[in-house]
């Protein structure tokens, strides 16, 4: 009896092996009002950032939220407000990554969160430009911003974003006069 409880572990442990050989890096779809957008994800390097982003996509959190922050030349944000701009609510807070020795370059997509290292939730960037000073700092021991994955296609859709006309809406600067909506987010193989 006991001999068939190992077998069946070390069956359970081949599959979970070869599920994660087979998709290292998963992948999500965000269908938005501007054009779809596909998202690599590292898990390896950002555990917990993609455990938690993906909790959002698989609950349909994202679907109906907007992009409300919009700098040119910069990133778009996006992941936490309605187009009535309320903010829908939040799981708790995700431990920040940013000493994964991933860069803020262009196309990452990274956490959004306060000046508390540990804030953030739902809400992420995506880099238009490189922003490497939001990157972990080696030196003072500062933490940075978590990169958690990169646009594999769509960033010319990001590139449109980011170009928008903005204003200031419900006391928030830098929000899109013609709101940009995420349709939906799902996992995409």
């Amino acid at each position: 009896m006991q001999m068939a409880r190992i077998a069946v572990l070390i069956l359970a442990v081949i599959q979970t092996a070869v599920a994660a050989a087979a998709e290292p890096h998963p992948q999500v779809l965000l269908r938005t009002s501007a054009g779809d957008i596909r998202i690599e994800l590292y898990p390896k390097e950002s555990p917990k950032t993609v455990a938690n982003f993906l909790a959002y996509v698989d609950s349909d959190f994202y679907t109906g939220t907007i992009f409300h922050r919009v700098i040119s030349n910069f990133m778009v944000q996006g992941g936490g407000f309605t187009t009535a701009m309320i903010e829908k609510p939040v799981l708790g807070p995700v431990e920040n990554e940013s000493k994964n020795h991933l860069h803020n370059e262009r196309g990452t997509v990274t956490m959004a969160r306060t000046d508390d290292p540990d804030s953030a939730t739902s809400q992420f960037f995506i880099n238009v430009r490189s922003n490497l000073r939001l990157d972990f700092d080696y030196v003072t021991r500062k933490a940075g911003y978590t990169v958690f994955g990169r646009v594999v296609e769509g960033m010319d859709v990001v590139d449109g974003i980011s170009l928008v006309i903005t204003q200031t809406t419900a006391g928030m600067d830098d929000v899109p006069k013609n709101p940009i909506m995420i349709e939906s987010a799902e996992r995409v193989k």
